[in-house]
């Protein structure tokens, strides 16, 4: 029997929410709906969810702090921001959180299907592939279960920074133009995802910071190239 996915889903307006849920019941996912932040992280910590779809401006616990609240307790899981907030202050906080995506309301129902997709089938091919693991300088980088590592501690990613940093290894002391970096991590090139990618190098940097022999240099107007020095 094929296994139905999970979502946890926080939205507070009703008639967006049975839409979405509508929507998401016939693509055969199972859809657990809560109009409070409150009660969503209860659900949370209870049960099993394999995607979370989160509004930000919720009653009692706003979404920006459920997100913060889930990434604690899980380092892996998708999390996709649904919100009315369209500033490109609100896009990049709830990044920096730890989110995967960030959607502007109105989305495209059929846009966050095919997202919802992406991330499942991704969590999938972790759960079948065999591990991959890289040593970088004084880094070692299990790439399934988006672990860096080293004498100083251990540092788990989450799963869109997990492949942003494989990306840059597989192609290490190479340039890479920030179109080829788009499309090979989010499948398209936008000034928004633009300012995603930046957010994401940031973190990798701020991990790698303790190691003089790692260095993601930044090539203006070009893109960036993950060097290790000898």
């Amino acid at each position: 029997m094929i296994r139905k996915y999970r979502i946890l889903y926080a939205e507070d307006d009703e008639t967006l929410a049975y839409l979405t849920v509508d929507n998401l019941t016939q693509y055969n996912y199972e859809v657990a709906h809560f109009s409070d932040g409150e009660q969503c992280l209860q659900a949370f910590k209870s049960g099993h969810f394999d995607l979370c779809i989160l509004d930000v401006m919720l009653p009692r616990v706003d979404g920006f702090l459920l997100a913060e609240a889930i990434r604690k307790l899980d380092h892996e899981i998708p999390i996709i921001f649904l919100s009315a907030k369209i500033l490109k202050e609100d896009r990049i906080k709830g990044l920096r959180i730890g989110a995967d995506d960030y959607m502007v309301k109105p989305f495209s129902i059929e846009e966050l299907m095919l997202k919802i997709e992406i991330f499942i089938n991704r969590s999938k091919k972790n759960e079948h592939t065999a591990k991959a693991h890289y040593k970088v300088s004084s880094f070692l980088f299990d790439a399934s279960n988006f672990i860096l590592e080293n004498e100083a501690g251990k540092t788990v990613l989450t799963q869109r920074e997990s492949e942003l940093l494989k990306y840059f290894l597989d192609n290490k002391n190479r340039v890479l133009t920030r179109e080829q970096i788009l499309h090979a991590i989010w499948g398209k090139s936008d000034y928004f995802l633009g300012r995603s990618l930046d957010v994401f190098v940031s973190r990798l940097r701020k991990v790698f910071s303790t190691d003089e022999k790692v260095k993601i240099e930044n090539l203006h107007s070009i893109g960036f190239k993950f060097v290790e020095k000898e």
